[in-house]
This record gives C-alpha cells, structure tokens and sequence, in this order.
C-alpha cells in the first residue's frame, strides 16, 4: 500500500516559499507493511445442510457473509456483465440509467472503458464519422458508416443479436464513442481460482420456479356496483362513491386575482353529484388581503382565518382549497358483507409500522415513527395514524408505548390505535391483532418479536386488559435483488402471483407476492416474513389477505404502482409527510451552514392534532416514479 503525501510550498513561519512564485508539489511514497491473521475457518457446507432444512444452529449465516463478501469482491475486481436479455426486458431509459457509470472491458482490444450512456439507434442504424485513406492518392476521407458495419468488417467480430440493439456509449459528452454490447467481455466466475477454490461455482440459467396467480380482488362501490381491477390497476372514472357524505356551509377562499370562483364552485359541486356528494352552494366568497399577497405561506394561512373569522359568525364546515373527507371511495368486495376467514367472527386489529429517517448523509436529524391501525371492524380498508419522533437512524420504534411519570396515563401510539377501534367498532376490544412491519432485515426479526411486541403487549394491559390477544407479526421487504419473469414469455408475471416454493427457507414461513402489475420490465416482488402466527392463518388465507390489502391503497387507486399492502403503505406516507411538514432536513442543513447548533437536533415532541381531524389522513402523495 502507499500513501501519497505532499509538502507544503510554505515555510516554519508559514510564509510561501519563494515569494510571486508558483511552488511545484512534489509526491513522495510511503510504503506501509499489512500483516493478514487467521480468523476462523467458515464451512460452506452448511449452506446446502440450510437449504436442505438440515440446519442446526446459525452457521449457515456465518458462511453466507462470507460467501457475499468473496463474490462482491470479486465482481469489484471484474468487469460488468452484458447480453442481451436485460436490455430487451428493460425499457430504454431505465436501462441508461442503471449502466451508466459502469466499467467494462470489450473483448477486441482488452480496453477498459465507463459507460455514460446508450445510443439512440440500434447498432445497424447508428453511424459515425470515420477517416478512411484512398488508395490511389494516399489522401484520407471521412465517411459514414454504421457501428455494426465497422465492427463486422473492420474488426472481424461477428455480431448475432446487437444489430437491433442499442450501442454503448463509452465516449465524451460531445465525442460519442459507440461499443456493441457484444463487443463487451462477460464476467467468466467459473474460472476464477478464489471461488473455485472455494467450491463455489455460478449457473448460467436462471432458477425455474412455480408460481400461482391469486384472483383479483373486487371492489364494492356505489349503486351496488363493482368496480373489477384490470391488470393490477383500477379506477374510479363514472364510479359513485360506496358511504358518501353531505357537505353544506362551506366557503372558497381565493388567493389568486385571476381565478374565476363561481365557475370552480359550479365544477366542484357537479363533480361532487357525480361521486354521489350532496353538496350545496357555498356561503361566500373571500378574496384574499392583497396585503398579505407577499408574506410567508404560514402567515398568509393565518391571515386566511382572520379574514373568515371576521366575516362568518360560525367557522365553516369545509373551506375550498382543503380537500374534506368525502366518505368512502371503495371497499372490498368480501367486506360487505364480511367475509374475511379468522377476522370476521372475531374482533381482529391491523396494524401497519414503519420507521422514516433522514437524509443518507445527515444523521442528526429525528427519525420518525409511524403507526396506522384499522378502525370500524370488520372493515379491513380504514386506517388512521399516528406518528412520534424517536432518536436518529434508531429502526426500532420506542414510542409503542410510553407511560408518564407515575404510570396511570400512556402517551404511546398504541393507546391511540387501540382507543380508536374501540370507538368505531361497536365497543368492540380487539382479540386478535395482525402487525405488518416495514423497514427491517433479518437480522431484526428477534428486535420485532422482543421490543416492538412486548411495548404492543404492555400498552394493551395497560387499558385493563390481563388477556392478551393472538399475535400474527409480518415483515415486509422491498430491498432484496429477486426478481420473477415469466418462463419463455417477454411479460411480466402478471399482478397476484405468489412464489412460496424453492426460493424461500425451507423452514421458515416466507413468501414472495407481485400484487400489481409491474411498471419497468422486471417485476419485483415484496418479500414476506411470518415471524408469529398465533391467530393460525393457512398459507391460502394469509396471502389472499395480504393480496387484498393490496388494493385498498387510496391515494393511487388510478394507476396503482404499490407492491406492498396498504397498512404499510400508509405507515411510510405519514412518515414521509410529517418529515415534510416538520423539514427537519432544512434545519440540519442550517446548523451545519452556520456552525452554531452543538450536538444533534433535539428530539422535540411532535404537537397534537385537533381531535376533530386526528383521525385523518391526508392523502398526499410523493412522486418518487
């Protein structure tokens, strides 16, 4: 190893050497002596015994590390493989985007180069320049010619499937240089000594497994009607809504001159009829204060009020530019009327967790727990939320229960979800309580079962309860690199398949589900863990459940792109928007800039909501596509 270290171009006193001159740095190298220990000896075998279900303690996970960290530096020390097959199944934007800043090495020449983008023809349709000499007068032309051309009879390589292909771009910005992907060397792991040494070898085909496709869940609406979901995607275009609401004494209020609001008011009450809405005519309408036209978007909120305060005798029930709950959009076909196998009979609560941290580089900012539970039982498709700060990057969620001084009051989110269902199912207590997690690995599953759990139990025994209920606990996980196609098909697997088979733990309950059609031409599954199930779902009942929670996801019941369940998906939005609201990034952001905040952010207790709307969700979605 060496170090480069250079010297100073100024003198003891810190004086520049040699003044109104530029000082040359030299480079000298150091050479440092690293000494490689034993550490243990890791069987691999016990890989095989695992996969087998032979496994009799954790040393299979032990020679997995290992086994990750031998290919990873060996794909690190090796160049980037290419066919054909990923850039046909991916479209041509998504396929730029993941190979750019890639190296490779093509086989013609034995060159290294970075990708930094795709051409915009295929191969036999790309030209370029080139200068070519004339026999006769010896004097150089330049001429057009294709990549594929040049390749196949200038360098001899015969090209079988790039001709209709996208060329890599290896070259400048503004000085293109165009490879054909067969031009392209492919990682050859089966000759390499380090894993052959290690009896590891790689197979050239991709794993076949068997897969069942679950029916598609139907959707009740209004007017007795159905609203079926085609291809993992519905709509609610010409639909009435199932429970729609009334809404009278409401006001717009218009901060902008231009704005004609009679006319929005005619669209929004015609919109209303359509959807089934009884909506009378507004009370007024309120300019804005061309005072306030320039203020903060805080300030002119607050003087939005004043205004309404000084002009109605009684606060309005619903104000324009705030959307108002308008009711029920949709509801599952087998809830109305219940059909739900285990749930139906027996008082059952749905709980949804995750956890939102900071920006990746900023880690003293909050981090934000959210919790979203199911209310109006047997209704598995209403949820409301509650979210709490807790210290940074910490995945476990310490807020579940949180007893003041003294112990007689909690102030965890569960009181919150427990009370809630309570209230809206009929005074019914939960017996039977489904925990669906996000945002953890396996090796946090035991953290789930003996932190989160346990503050679940404690907060229920808290109300009164000595009996506990039944337990089924889930994880959920996105970030893993499987990916499902369909055998001898271009298509996706289509939206409800389920893998439970060969590429699960042969001991453990694990399944993989594609709820929805995917968008980019791979699809890529949610991964589920059952860590408990004590309420004794079948491996029929749970996945149709998990795959009807799927379709409940409100703010994108147009164009459906979730792959995970709702409960969750709700969890990760609440998060994301108090992280919005709170703009905990902006103050850290601020901190550094100035240099005058010590320590991290302090962790400050999130305000309480209105009890009139604490039960809400506002359904603002990012747009992370």
């Amino acid at each position: 190893m060496s170090d480069d270290e250079s010297r100073s171009p100024y003198g003891d006193d810190g004086s520049p050497v040699g003044i109104g001159k530029r000082t040359k740095c030299s480079f000298l190298s150091k050479t440092f002596k690293v000494e490689l220990s034993y550490s243990a000896k890791v069987p691999l075998k016990s890989i095989s015994l695992a996969l087998n279900g032979h496994e009799s303690d954790n040393s299979s996970q032990d020679a997995l590390r290992v086994l990750d960290i031998i290919l990873r530096q060996q794909a690190a020390n090796r160049i980037l493989t290419i066919s054909a097959v990923p850039c046909v199944c991916l479209l041509y934007l998504y396929a730029k985007r993941i190979l750019k800043n890639l190296r490779i090495k093509t086989t013609h020449n034995n060159m290294e180069f970075k990708i930094i983008g795709l051409s915009e023809k295929p191969c036999a349709e790309q030209y370029f320049p080139m200068k070519v000499k004339n026999g006769d007068t010896g004097e150089g032309q330049t001429v057009e010619i294709t990549v594929y051309e040049y390749f196949t009879k200038h360098c001899g390589i015969e090209l079988t499937f790039s001709a209709n292909l996208p060329c890599l771009d290896v070259g400048k910005p503004k000085q293109p240089n165009y490879l054909p992907l067969e031009a392209v060397r492919s990682n050859e792991f089966d000759k390499d000594p380090v894993l052959s040494s290690c009896g590891i070898s790689i197979g050239k085909e991709l794993t076949k497994v068997n897969g069942r496709v679950l029916e598609t869940p139907r959707l009740k609406v209004g007017n007795h009607e159905d609203c079926i979901p085609r291809n993992g995607q519905w709509n609610f275009n010409n639909k009435r809504l199932l429970d729609h609401k009334r809404i009278k004494n409401w006001i717009v209020f218009n901060f902008s001159a231009r704005c004609d609001m009679s006319r929005i008011s005619r669209d929004l009450i015609n919109c209303a009829r359509n959807k089934g809405i009884e909506m009378e005519h507004p009370v007024t309408f309120i300019e804005e204060d061309r005072r306030a036209a320039h203020a903060s978007p805080a300030a002119r909120v607050e003087a939005m009020f004043e205004q309404i305060r000084a002009k109605l005798p009684d606060p309005p029930g619903f104000i324009l530019c705030v959307l108002p709950r308008g009711g029920i959009n949709s509801l599952l076909a087998i809830e109305q009327p219940s059909n739900l196998p285990l749930i139906k009979d027996t008082p059952t609560l749905i709980l949804g967790m995750d956890v939102s941290h900071g920006s990746p580089g900023l880690s003293d900012i909050p981090s934000i727990d959210a919790v979203v539970g199911s209310c109006y039982w047997p209704l598995i498709s209403r949820y409301r939320a509650s979210v709490r700060t807790q210290s940074p990057k910490v995945e476990m969620i310490d807020a579940l229960y949180k007893p003041l001084p003294g112990g007689n009051k909690d102030y965890g989110i569960m009181r919150e979800s427990l009370l809630d269902f309570y209230e809206t199912s009929n005074c019914c207590k939960p017996k039977q309580i489904i925990v669906f997690r996000d945002g953890v690995n396996e090796s946090q599953f035991n953290q789930v079962l003996n932190i989160e759990l346990d503050e679940i139990i404690k907060a229920y025994q808290h109300l009164g309860e000595p009996d506990v209920p039944k337990f089924t606990v889930i994880v959920a996980q996105k970030n893993h690199h499987t990916k499902l196609f369909q055998a001898n098909a271009p298509e996706n697997v289509p939206p409800g398949t389920v893998v439970d088979k060969k590429i699960v733990h042969p001991r453990k309950y694990d399944f993989y589900m594609c709820a929805h059609a995917g968008m980019i031409g791979t699809s890529r599954p949610a991964h589920y863990h059952v860590l408990v199930n004590e309420i004794g779902f079948s491996p029929n009942e749970l996945q149709n459940l998990i795959h009807s929670l799927s379709y409940v996801y409100q703010p994108n019941c147009h164009l459906n792109w979730q792959s995970l369940l709702a409960p969750i998906c709700y969890a990760h939005l609440a998060a994301y928007q108090m992280g919005q609201f709170l703009k905990f990034d902006e103050l850290s952001e601020t901190c550094s800039a100035h240099m005058t905040c010590a320590g991290i952010i302090p962790i400050q207790d999130l305000p309480r909501l209105n009890q009139r709307v604490e039960s809400s969700i506002v359904c603002r979605e990012k747009d992370d596509r």
